[in-house]
């Protein structure tokens, strides 16, 4: 996806940035964009050694961008620190700067779920889609300091989960005003109305580590030598927050039910040793994270220039916001 937030600096300054992250022998061979991304240019690069790592770079510093996304780079780094060692697999962290706005990571050898989903059949996608709820269940073991975003400048961060969301969800839409969103309703009636359904959330008293973009582009898998296929390794962890471990099947199964992913909850069970239950107050509280991801994709592409590839997840993003706010309503 092409997008005005991707920072593309020459080759020669990529160079600069390898040796001061890997020493004076990471001398650059190859050079790949990754163009699956939407917000970072990221880039696979191969060094004459033989080594082949990973190398993303932020938007530029003075760019406007939504609220949520002042410090991403950071986010993304503490959340493969904090995540390292729970059983969760994601590429080895090998180097960031967030002064010059990079990250260097090891490269992970297999291929996004998204892109063999459709061909393999439904045992062998129900079972990678066990180890992806096992591993869900994994990284919601690690608990934070505080709910909301990770960053260093504490913004949404509380000892409250309903304030810390509410606060995330104030943003979004303060966003969505400014940048003039088309939305279903005007954004101050949205939050009141989310506002007035906000007691569910005091429910949530343990600030667990949430991916919140664990969509199967964000899962790399590889086929083992028996036709089997293994979850290698999880990526992109810069919308992680503190929060409720429930809001991780708004993109573990985006615009789609959970229990309709076959695998996804069972091998979350097995991991936690309990079933994520999805009754009552929770079903209620996963469609308040639902409304806040459907408030992202309406609003980002302002910011980042999409053009009309976009407009297919924009207008599908619009009318579940328009559905799950009825059915808020309705409560």
């Amino acid at each position: 996806m092409e997008s005005l937030t991707k920072r593309r600096p020459p080759r020669t300054q990529l160079q600069a940035w390898l040796y001061s992250a890997l020493g004076p022998d990471a001398e650059l061979a190859g050079l790949t964009e990754c163009t699956d991304g939407w917000f970072n240019a990221v880039y696979a690069v191969t060094l004459t050694d033989g080594r082949e790592v990973i190398l993303k770079v932020a938007p530029p510093a003075d760019m406007k961008l939504m609220r949520y996304e002042g410090d991403l780079l950071y986010a993304e780094a503490q959340f493969y620190r904090q995540a390292a060692g729970c059983g969760m697999p994601q590429p080895a962290l090998l180097h960031v700067d967030l002064d010059q706005g990079y990250l260097v990571l090891e490269r992970l050898r297999g291929t996004p779920l998204d892109k063999v989903a459709g061909t393999l059949a439904p045992a062998a996608l129900a079972g990678v889609r066990r180890q992806v709820g096992a591993a869900s269940a994994r990284l919601h073991t690690v608990t934070g300091p505080a709910f909301g975003y990770i960053r260093r400048d504490g913004r949404t961060q509380s000892q409250s989960w309903r304030t810390s969301f509410l606060a995330i969800i104030d943003d979004v839409l303060a966003d969505a005003t400014e940048l003039n969103t088309e939305l279903p309703a005007p954004p101050d009636r949205i939050g009141a109305l989310i506002h007035r359904h906000a007691d569910v959330l005091d429910e949530v008293t343990r600030p667990a580590l949430v991916h919140f973009d664990l969509w199967d582009g964000n899962a790399f898998v590889l086929e083992q030598p028996d036709g089997s296929w293994r979850l290698e390794g999880v990526i992109d962890g810069e919308r992680a927050f503190w929060g409720d471990p429930v809001a991780e099947l708004v993109s573990l199964a985006v615009f789609a039910e959970p229990e309709d992913s076959p695998g996804l909850l069972e091998g979350y069970a097995e991991a936690a040793g309990a079933p994520l239950r999805l009754e009552g107050s929770a079903r209620q509280r996963l469609t308040l994270y639902r409304i806040y991801l459907d408030l992202i994709l309406a609003t980002e592409g302002a910011t980042r220039g999409y053009g009309e590839e976009h407009d297919g997840v924009r207008l599908l993003a619009l009318e579940k916001l328009d559905a799950e706010l009825g059915l808020l309503g309705r409560v």
